[in-house]
């Protein structure tokens, strides 16, 4: 058939000439479309616009698997029996990939809602519990919120198979009743670039606040076009019905770190996109230990993963371990020896090497053990469980394919002789099953219906379904997205050892790390995280890397749309207001926030003496500076009037020992260029606090990419990424920010804020706080800068 005369068959079911031209020039999804339209019987007749658009989606949604049955679900549509775009994606997506022989005619009108009807009433009293639900939610975000409702209305079971357009309907009437009509709340109003202070406040971009409710990435894009639960083929349509039953037909993710070390800001991906999935689909997400290398394994890993999920804000439905299925796997193993898919193997690592093609990548071939009787490796095997052999001796194989392009079929190893007790079997087990053996096996017995992870393991996947099918179990569907890698720092886990034992950092929580557990030590909120990571999306395409300074950006605006304002002086400076009496007391009262009442306020006291940081003060004054300098006036943050420099007070080495000021308060008193920041010396209202330490980072590595340094990672260490003052001093606000943040979130770093023109900080946990007796000690932690350091990009 011509090209034009397509044109002509597409517009006669009702595409536009413009679309009917487009999917002319597209072969494949043309040549479907036109079988199409002939199995449908409208090669010559035509149809009307709404049976046209259905057979257009048949032909553009329909899998490989399901092509044998396009006639089936053609005539289908013709025939009225499918009425909806749903319907007909049940039908070519899930139904026919997993029914591979004859269809039954009511088990396909079951599965695809053939003949049921949704009511306006089930629709009404549906979207009415949905708003209920979310009615607070809904009041406070007002039209936000109308999105996500649409996105979880089409997610629920009981509307599975009603009109789409009368459930949008019905959810934007019943918000209008709710809410009423959009308003100036509604409107979007986008910030000026930058916004005068009336003081020396620092302006910020519109900060980036965690998405409400469901995360975009959930809504479009890659992870809104998975499967629906059902909708992978498996090897016998007997093991998806017995899934289906068993599940109720609900998504269920899973988590699944290797409890080898401590999660890093790449984990934190995976948490959201696992995690997230579940909850965007009204589904529930494990967390679940791959715990089959006892050599790496230890406790404080099981603790650390588990704390640092749930900070991150996710609680995992059900806690489980690999470790859990060891007698199930080991009796698959054996099965999959009886089907002549596994043998035990006597090559060593270097001869499996070879036989793959070694370094000069040559021809491939088999094991000589491999095609052993069967019977012959089932006793191995038992005689590798029962301790017979030593470690390396003897592994069992997975009998693949070792001419295959892919090197996940080149025979993987399924179990290898061990000889370490187990943190949780003990020395039950001296075999051991792999990660390319467990994790498909273990997703399979948790009925996990979407398999998530990073793009590395895209060549598992044919492994991965080989061995479900080998062993005819229900197979879920694997699906990778990019991994999230940052430049200026180290991942691996076994570099980030080497800095911790060899002194270069003082553990794997140092806030210059990007480990999750050294982020929450820095004070990055865990919001901001998932935030970051949400704004970031899911791709299919290859990892790239972040620039470090991007995520900080994300970090700052963040804080700046939640961190309380406090006055700190890092290096302090002694001033004395000479013309003020010694018991001169003012007790100002300033906000947490200037123009954000929701944050409170708080009084402290303006004195005769106070700090400012050294930093304010320049004994050689010149043009284009504007703090403090001899007979130079400067204003003091929150202070009715500026104070000139009138003297500098000196000891006999020449060290400045104080400043000598006035205050300028008569009728003829000049209106400062700048303010400064500053801390009032008062016994009665204990002030200022003094701070037993100020950690002050930077980046770790000097370059963005410390692996490429030719001399090794360890060259490219930044000997000055910490800075400490032992003698800083804050503000008395301070102690309300304290009580303020342990009262919801009783954690040390939760005691986020802003020293005012020096950057955010929180505690760090090696803080003693202020009791009735004992010496108290604040140590606080440098989180990011008040604006980005063109350095460090």
């Amino acid at each position: 058939m011509s090209e034009a005369e397509r044109n002509s068959l597409f517009e006669s079911i009702g595409l536009t000439a413009q679309r009917a031209k487009d999917t002319a020039k597209n072969n494949k999804l043309a040549n479907t479309l036109e079988l199409v339209i002939t199995e449908a019987g409208y090669s010559n007749t035509g149809c009307d616009k709404a049976t046209g658009a259905l057979l257009y989606t048949l032909a553009s949604t329909i899998t490989k698997d399901a092509t044998p049955h396009l006639g089936y679900i053609s005539r289908a549509i013709c025939s009225k029996r499918l009425n909806t775009a749903d319907q007909v994606a049940a039908a070519a997506i899930r139904f026919a990939a997993n029914n591979p022989e004859t269809i039954d005619d009511s088990r396909f009108d079951e599965y695809c809602g053939v003949g049921v009807t949704v009511t306006p009433e089930q629709i009404s009293e549906a979207v009415s519990d949905l708003i209920a639900s979310n009615k607070d939610a809904l009041i406070r975000d007002r039209y936000k919120m109308l999105g996500r409702l649409l996105a979880e209305a089409k997610q629920l079971p009981s509307l599975q198979w009603a009109v789409g357009v009368a459930v949008k309907e019905e959810v934007e009437k019943q918000v209008l009743a709710l809410i009423g009509p959009k308003d100036e709340r509604d409107v979007v109003v986008k910030k000026k670039k930058k916004e005068k202070e009336n003081n020396a406040s620092q302006t910020s971009t519109a900060p980036k606040k965690t998405t409400i409710g469901t995360p975009t990435m959930f809504l479009e894009g890659e992870l809104a076009k998975l499967h629906k639960p059902g909708g992978n083929k498996q090897i016998k349509p007997e093991l998806m019905e017995e899934h289906l039953k068993a599940t109720g037909r609900k998504v269920i993710t899973r988590f699944p770190p290797e409890p080898n070390g401590y999660l890093h800001i790449g984990h934190a991906k995976a948490i959201n996109v696992n995690f997230g999935y579940a909850l965007a689909n009204n589904g529930v997400c494990y967390l679940r230990y791959d715990d089959t290398n006892p050599e790496a394994e230890e406790e404080r890993y099981f603790i650390s993963i588990k704390e640092t999920v749930e900070w991150l804000g996710f609680k995992p439905w059900k806690i489980t371990y690999a470790s859990n299925n060891f007698d199930k796997l080991y009796e698959l193993a054996i099965e999959l020896i009886k089907r002549d898919k596994a043998y035990v193997c006597f090559c060593t690592p270097e001869e499996m090497y070879e036989m793959r093609g070694g370094d000069s990548r040559g021809a491939r071939r088999e094991c000589s053990h491999r095609n052993r009787p069967i019977e012959e490796s089932v006793a191995d095997f038992v005689k590798m469980k029962e301790g017979r052999f030593k470690e390396g001796e003897a592994t069992l194989r997975m009998k693949m394919d070792m001419q295959s392009g892919n090197p996940q079929f080149w025979d993987l190893v399924a179990y290898r002789v061990m000889y370490k007790p187990h943190h949780r079997t003990g020395d039950k087990w001296c075999i051991y099953p792999t990660y390319d053996y467990t994790h498909c096996l273990c997703d399979s017995f948790e009925n996990i219906t979407h398999s998530l992870c990073t793009l590395e393991f895209r060549m598992s996947r044919d492994s991965y379904y080989w061995l479900c099918d080998a062993l005819e179990v229900y197979k879920p569907v694997q699906f990778e997205f990019n991994r999230l890698s940052i430049n200026n720092t180290i991942m691996s886990k076994r570099k980030i050892a080497k800095l911790v034992n060899e002194g270069y950092v003082f553990g794997w929580d140092d806030p210059r790390l990007y480990t999750l557990p050294a982020l929450r030590r820095r004070g990055i909120p865990p919001e901001a995280i998932n935030g970051f990571v949400q704004e970031l999306g899911v791709t299919t395409t290859s990892s790239t890397t972040i620039q470090v300074s991007r995520f900080e950006k994300y970090v700052r605006d963040y804080l700046d749309d939640h961190a309380p304002r406090l006055m700190a002086v890092v290096n302090p400076l002694k001033v004395i207001i000479e013309n003020l009496p010694d018991d001169h007391l003012e007790e100002l009262t300033i906000p947490f926030k200037p123009r954000d009442p929701s944050m409170g306020e708080h009084s402290i006291p303006f004195t005769k003496v106070l700090y400012i940081d050294q930093s304010d003060f320049r004994e050689q004054d010149s043009p284009d500076y504007f703090r403090l300098a001899p007979g130079k006036t400067v204003g003091l943050l929150y202070v009715p009037h500026p104070i000139t420099c009138i003297d500098v007070k000196k000891d006999a080495d020449g060290n400045i020992v104080h400043l000598a000021c006035r205050y300028d308060d008569g009728p003829d008193k000049m209106k400062p260029k700048t303010y400064i920041q500053w801390v009032g010396e008062s016994s009665k209202h204990e002030s200022p606090i003094k701070l037993a330490e100020v950690r002050i980072y930077s980046h770790l590595f000097k370059s963005g990419n410390p692996e490429s340094n030719p001399d090794g990672f360890l060259a490219d260490v930044n000997e000055t990424s910490l800075d400490i003052a032992k003698n800083s001093l804050i503000e008395i606000g301070m102690r309300n920010v304290i009580d303020n943040a342990l009262k919801s979130k009783p954690h040390l770093e939760n005691v986020r804020f802003q020293a005012i023109r020096v950057g955010y900080f929180c505690l760090d946990k090696d803080t003693i706080l202020k009791e009735a007796e004992g010496e108290e000690r604040l140590i606080l932690n440098h989180i990011v800068t008040l604006k980005e350091d063109p350095k460090k990009s």
